[in-house]
């Protein structure tokens, strides 16, 4: 029920604009080359399913190695930082200068360099959603308590140990949130590599149906890779809920005390 309220508003707006979509298709008579109706799109979403479904599973392979690579790559790099000074002040600004770098001018130079295969696309993946996971993992071992790390040093703790139960869950919160983040742009980052150059993908799926002039597929298509993106993003939340349910628990334990004192 509570889950209901959350998306019930979101639910009715995209329901609104579907109903206006349909309506304004259907007064102004527009060709539906330009704009075809959301039935139309359904319909021949539905038509060309076996299709759309091949070229998604591409999508979603190239989506989960590339977004698999980058978390490993962020946690490994984020570590590395959280135990070297020295590190962090080398790698950061580096980071951050790669978020400079238009995704629309390395995608076209992977296939370039690497063809039109599964690794260009991979790579492509993994620096679109690097970034915004490897700092929100240094910004969270950094948010770590003070207090309960100088503590368990005094009763002789070594680092590794203060980082894993201290450092390492104060991090996961703010990871999770990060990892949302990274998890959108995973399926973006895909669809714009196949787009630039593949053999098989919505992305490709995309361009092919837009050379022929199948605007309904082409939307259908985006109605897919959407609902992909939608899904992966809830998906964390289930993740979350399972890896730090006291993160999610702490809101719920404070809110009593927050009315008292008001």
């Amino acid at each position: 029920m509570n889950a209901l309220r959350r998306i019930g508003p979101a639910l009715l707006v995209v329901a609104v604009l579907l109903v206006v979509w349909q309506v304004y298709v259907a007064v102004s008579g527009v060709a539906p080359q330009v704009l075809p109706s959301p039935t139309r799109v359904a319909e021949m979403g539905w038509a060309n399913r076996a299709d759309i479904g091949a070229h998604t599973a591409a999508t979603l392979q190239v989506t989960f190695v590339g977004f698999s690579l980058s978390l490993v790559c962020a946690w490994a790099l984020a570590i590395a930082i959280d135990f070297s000074p020295l590190l962090r002040r080398a790698v950061i600004p580096l980071l951050v200068v790669s978020q400079t770098l238009p995704i629309i001018a390395i995608a076209p130079l992977m296939i370039i360099w690497f063809g039109f295969g599964l690794l260009p696309k991979v790579l492509v993946v993994a620096l679109a959603t690097f970034f915004p996971m490897a700092i929100g993992l240094v910004e969270g071992f950094a948010s770590a308590d003070r207090g309960a790390g100088a503590l368990l040093r005094s009763m002789g703790a070594t680092r590794t140990q203060v980082f894993r139960y201290v450092r390492l869950p104060s991090a996961l919160p703010r990871f999770f949130t990060s990892l949302r983040i990274g998890i959108t742009y995973a399926v973006v980052g895909a669809v714009f590599a196949e787009y630039v150059g593949a053999t098989s993908g919505l992305g490709i799926y995309m361009a092919l149906q837009k050379n022929s002039f199948r605007t309904d597929l082409v939307l259908a298509a985006v109605a897919v890779t959407a609902a992909i993106s939608v899904v992966l993003y809830l998906t964390t939340y289930l993740v979350e809920r399972v890896v730090t349910p006291w993160a999610l628990a702490e809101p719920q334990r404070r809110t009593p005390a927050v009315r008292e004192n008001a």
